[in-house]
Order: C-alpha cells, then structure tokens, then sequence
C-alpha cells in the first residue's frame, strides 16, 4: 500500500496511490478516468507547496513482519514518458484495461526513512515493497 502525502493551505492531504521507480525517481501516474473538470486536489497542492512524502508499508497479521519506507522529496508534475509508461505498466497489469493518462507527479527523493519490525533496511520501491 502507498500512500502520498501533500500540504494543503498547512493541512495534510492524504491519498492512496501507485508508482513506480525510474532513473532515480518515483513516478505516480495521474490516470485518465473521468475528473470533475478541476486538477486534483493533490496537483494543486504540488503546485503551491512541492514538499511531499510517499508512505509504503506493508501488514501482516504476523506483527513480526510488519515494515514500512518513506520517501521525503520534491514533486513535480510532468508529462508521462514512454519508459515510465512501460515500467508501470509492468509493475500494474490493470493499466492494460484502465488508462494511465499523459502525467504524471515525479517525486525528486531527499530522503528515505525506513523501520521494520524484524530490524534492517528496506528500499525496494521499483518492486513495491518497502
């Protein structure tokens, strides 16, 4: 599960969403279903405040296992290019029958934070787990 925090007039704005890894950055795609006709509340935010944080972690009934990773970073709105096109598509077969839309919010990472319950590091982002 990820999860890609923004600021809103100093209010955390909170949304579940997918990504992929690519030349060093995360890419989260801004799909093509149906909008209200408005940007996203989250691309208004990018643009009024670029400091983001995408949260992944992982559950388990097995508290043992639980882990998590957070990228702190910059984030800007760019258009979607063929190699992350690809790399998403792989990493989210549903894309082949959902459109993934022409941008996509790049996050330029700072910093990665990371815990698990069994100790060590984790940052396996390109395949989705913390």
């Amino acid at each position: 599960m990820a999860r890609l925090a923004t600021v809103d007039n100093g209010q955390p704005h909170l949304v579940p969403v997918v990504f992929c890894e690519h030349g060093g950055a995360l890419f989260i795609p801004i799909d093509g279903k149906p909008k209200s006709g408005r940007k996203l509340r989250r691309v208004r935010n990018i643009e009024a405040n670029p400091a983001v944080s995408l949260l992944v972690d992982e559950y388990e009934d097995d508290w043992s296992r639980l882990r998590w990773a957070r990228a702190d970073g910059t984030a800007t709105v760019v258009p979607l290019q063929p190699a992350v096109r690809a790399a998403l598509l792989e990493k989210y077969p549903q894309y082949e029958t959902t459109a993934m839309g022409s941008t996509a919010i790049r996050v330029a990472i700072e910093r990665i934070r990371s815990w698990s319950a069994g100790g060590g590091r984790h940052r396996r982002w390109a395949t989705g787990g913390p």
